[in-house]
């Protein structure tokens, strides 16, 4: 290779070595979502607040509350209180990595894939099914509901559809020995009760994906009746005030009618005078003053 051939190739060289170094960074900043509403809920460690931009790597705490969380145009997933999970985002698939309390996935489409792992564990939603589900941590155990399509359970090579309306508890197993196995065994049983399955599982139980959906347009509902009682008080205001103006006028007009009545009398009792002085000359005169009809002179 020539030296200036050499001069060339380095820089590119080191531009190309910049940028595999720099890869990692970028895949981190990749976007998950937006934050659809929350209550008492935090992202690495700062108040949550609608329509902050969530990343690959960032970490939710959800307290004594409720954090929705959009992912591409029709996905959401909603974390239940006492909550602590992560994400990461590849090329194809966002991954909710669960490490405490309960999340609820709605995924209608294919359009973005979704899943939540809970150490070895990672639960999917089937391709092809509009999939409304729950996973949560209880008491060391892994509980899955399916409460709308198809659930798909995979772990230590082992794989469970959950369908429908069942619920699959994943408990530890332990390995050879006695010590704790690195995953869970995902031969599971398959619950035919979910409905007290979901009652032991959290407070907030799957309809917190409803609420937690709604919980946006609920505020949304707050702010625009915060802003009709502002309006309403300004109409309220301008009524009054439009009252105070009408009783104004009205008093205004009593005493003008009040004025022109003692003017009235004062011009009377004027020419009533002028008249008794006409008739008191030496030589009467006529009155040039005749009363108005329906009054008199003294």
């Amino acid at each position: 290779m020539s030296s200036k051939n050499f001069k060339l190739y380095l820089p590119l060289m080191v531009l190309a070595v910049g940028l595999l170094a720099s890869a990692p960074a970028f895949a981190g900043s990749a976007v998950i979502g937006s934050v659809a509403g929350s209550m008492n809920a935090t992202i690495g460690g700062q108040p949550l607040h609608p329509n902050t931009t969530v990343f690959s790597g960032d970490s939710v705490q959800v307290r004594d509350g409720v954090a929705v969380v959009a992912i591409g145009k029709t996905s959401r997933v909603v974390f239940g209180r006492e909550t602590a999970a992560s994400f990461l985002r590849d090329s194809k698939d966002v991954t909710v990595l669960l490490t405490q309390g309960n999340v609820s996935m709605f995924h209608p489409d294919d359009s973005v894939g979704l899943r939540v792992t809970v150490g070895a564990i990672s639960i999917a939603p089937a391709s092809g099914f509009r999939t409304l589900g729950e996973v949560a941590m209880v008491n060391g155990a892994v509980v899955v509901t399916a409460k709308e399509g198809l659930l798909r359970v995979e772990g230590n090579g082992s794989t469970v559809n959950v369908a429908k309306g069942k619920t699959v508890t994943i408990t530890p197993r332990a390995a050879q020995g006695g010590a704790a196995a690195a995953g869970a065994h995902v031969g599971a049983r398959i619950s035919a009760s979910t409905a007290m399955s979901i009652a032991s599982v959290t407070t907030g139980g799957l309809s917190s994906v409803l609420s937690g959906v709604a919980l946006k347009r609920a505020g949304d509902a707050r702010t625009a009746a915060e802003a009709a009682n502002t309006t309403a008080g300004n109409a309220v205001t301008a009524a009054n005030n439009a009252v105070t103006a009408a009783n104004n006028a009205v008093t205004a007009a009593n005493d003008a009618t009040t004025a022109a009545t003692n003017a009235a009398a004062t011009a009377n009792a004027a020419g009533c005078a002028l008249d008794t002085l006409a008739g008191q000359l030496p030589t009467p005169i006529a009155s040039p003053y005749t009363p108005p009809a329906g009054t008199t002179c003294p």
